[in-house]
């Protein structure tokens, strides 16, 4: 699992940072999540084939998360995309989307769909043989929606050793990893513990959008392996943040700490602050384990 930030600074772009959008890929399978402007250019410079991104999150529907959207969709057409492009997000995006490309008369030549979210639960939302992804609704200023990316467990690991002693043909390996025991041509049934290894753990990832602190979301994210939380704002702006429903570093961090997380990632700076040291700094007096995100850095998860 590989986490990619292409902007986490909140509001406006700016020549040096990009507001909010990361691609993770997850068992082969690439996902963008949000798209504030300038996405399409960060792909670039992350080297991210465009074909290869076939599913969009959009947590919601302020500018500095979804405005390099349409933008996106049209480059895709620009380059003779014929794959389907599905996109996740609030009631209302699919409006948005289509107006612009009616009044630009920008029509895709493939497959366009929308998937609006309007639930308060949480529910699932995508959801293949390898991966499954379920909303976590948030606290902010319109309807917002987290997302928590979960592999599904993996197939048994062959114990060849113990394959090749029962002498049991290559045949029979996938019957093997799917859990299945064996019957021996003189009868005897060896059991599946015998001839594998349990699977590597599944992970999951936690995304974590623009929200004022929220403990709600703790039995969606609880032992989550990473999370993305946003951190707006320092304590010294705390009440900023509540009136803006926004969340500081130190808010992250105990959202991080109850849910016990393994790991915190912050990011959605505010612009004001010099250094976004200062947000590890307040996060690592509740948490201790605190990373920070910046445009272009990558996290193997």
């Amino acid at each position: 699992m590989k986490l990619t930030i292409l902007g986490c600074y909140a509001a406006t772009p700016r020549t040096f940072t990009n507001p909010t959008s990361q691609l993770l890929e997850i068992k082969n399978r690439l996902f963008l999540i949000d798209c504030g402007e300038g996405t399409q250019v960060q792909l670039r410079k992350n080297k991210i084939r465009f074909s290869k991104i076939n599913h969009v999150f959009i947590s919601h529907l302020h500018g500095d998360h979804f405005f390099g959207l349409i933008g996106l969709i049209s480059t895709f057409t620009l380059l003779n995309r014929v794959t389907d492009l599905h996109i996740y997000g609030p009631k209302g995006i699919k409006e948005i989307c289509l107006l612009q490309l009616r009044l630009s008369n920008s029509w895709t030549n493939y497959g366009l769909f929308f998937h609006e979210l309007e639930s308060n639960e949480s529910e699932v939302i995508f959801e293949d043989e390898k991966v499954f992804v379920k909303t976590i609704p948030l606290k902010h200023r319109i309807y917002t929606n987290g997302f928590l990316f979960q592999e599904k467990i993996g197939e048994r690991k062959l114990n060849l050793d113990a394959v090749q002693n029962y002498e049991i043909d290559s045949c029979y390996y996938q019957k093997i990893k799917n859990g299945k025991d064996i019957i021996l041509d003189d009868g005897r049934v060896i059991e599946n513990e015998k001839l594998t290894f349990d699977p590597l753990p599944a992970k999951n990832y936690a995304f974590c959008s623009d929200t004022v602190y929220n403990e709600s979301i703790l039995p969606i994210i609880a032992n989550a392996d990473v999370l993305y939380h946003e951190s707006t704002f320092l304590q010294s702006e705390e009440r900023l943040a509540e009136r803006t429903l926004h969340s500081t570093a130190q808010d992250a961090a105990r959202i991080a700490f109850k849910a016990n997380v393994k790991q915190l990632i912050l990011g959605h700076y505010s612009t004001r602050y010099d250094s976004v040291e200062l947000f590890k700094e307040e996060a690592l007096q509740v948490f201790p384990n605190v990373l920070l995100a910046d445009d272009g850095v990558s996290f193997e998860l």
